[in-house]
């Protein structure tokens, strides 16, 4: 096997090429690192650290108990509001994880004040920016906010950034970006003239599906996103897309090309879902499939326009 000290410029270029479409994103590690043995010895001591902890209080526990803060006293207030986040985030921390827990209930609340309280896009940015109550932004790069203009009442919406994305920070990034434009372009549009957005704004490791957790932390910024846009007309771009405005759990293919009246933020929108430009580009047979769809797609904003 060649290092890569012993390429020559245009087979190192080669070789990178290679990797990108493969799908490798980092190149670290000098040496191969067995990541499954790491696993087993952090999750083995973390086991003995629990079972040390619920020895702990057996051992030392005192002879009387301290008196609970009356009602209405400060240290009472404090307990009461404590968010049970903060809990799980410190019991991660004295453990030793670098994960933070995934917040409950009380960071949809937060979420949903923090959407609610924005008056416009860019208000909104700012505060999914300064948002730090859902854990899958500590493994992302870049909060990947909407890009283009709502003035078309065009709205396209996919899953979730991809490596990409994140890297760059703007929706619909590298290849699938490329693709999505060429889409976009045979009837008419472009990503400036319509708003791009993704209902996940932090890129899941792994790109992984987003816990149903993590979905409804992500949902209040999604949902403010078009009440403030106010789109006509919805592209929602894969299986995800499809199914967290149609409802239902069947696959894209059988959601695709039909129109379907949904409602957001008290309006009537009209939506079409087609496959996502990964799709397309994994299996490029379902490109006449997906024309179809933006040939449909371009027929009912055409009649709107009229």
């Amino acid at each position: 096997m060649n290092s890569a000290s012993e390429l020559d410029p245009r087979e190192l270029r080669a070789l990178l090429q290679f990797y990108a479409e493969s799908g490798v994103e980092w190149l670290v590690e000098d040496e191969p690192v067995d990541r499954f043995a790491q696993f087993a010895a952090q999750k083995a001591a973390h086991a003995a650290a629990r079972a040390n902890a619920a020895q702990r209080p057996a051992a030392s526990a005192p002879e009387t108990m301290p008196a609970a803060p009356q009602s209405g006293t400060p240290a009472a207030a404090a307990t009461r509001t404590a968010p049970r986040a903060a809990v799980s985030m410190a019991g991660a921390a004295s453990s030793g994880q670098n994960d933070v827990a995934v917040p409950d209930g009380e960071a949809v609340s937060a979420a949903r004040f923090a959407a609610d309280s924005a008056r416009s896009l860019s208000e909104l940015q700012a505060a999914l920016e300064a948002f730090n109550g859902c854990n899958l932004k500590n493994g992302a790069r870049s909060t990947v906010f909407a890009s283009g203009s709502p003035a078309s009442g065009i709205m396209v919406v996919g899953p979730m950034p991809n490596a990409d994305d994140d890297r760059d920070g703007v929706a619909f990034s590298g290849r699938q970006g490329q693709l999505l434009d060429r889409m976009l372009g045979a009837i008419g549009l472009s990503r400036e003239t319509v708003l791009l957005t993704n209902i996940i704004p932090w890129r899941p490791p792994g790109n992984r599906m987003p816990s149903p957790a993590e979905l409804e932390i992500c949902r209040p910024f999604l949902e403010r996103q078009l009440a403030l846009a106010e789109p006509r007309h919805l592209l929602l771009l894969g299986n995800f897309p499809a199914r967290f405005f149609l409802g239902g759990t069947g696959t894209i293919h059988s959601m695709r090309g039909s129109w379907q009246t949904i409602q957001v933020g008290g309006r009537s929108v009209d939506a079409l879902a087609t496959l996502h430009p990964h799709e397309l580009l994994a299996a490029p047979a379902n490109k006449t499939l997906a024309w179809q769809d933006l040939l449909a797609f371009q027929k009912r904003i055409t009649a709107a326009k009229a």
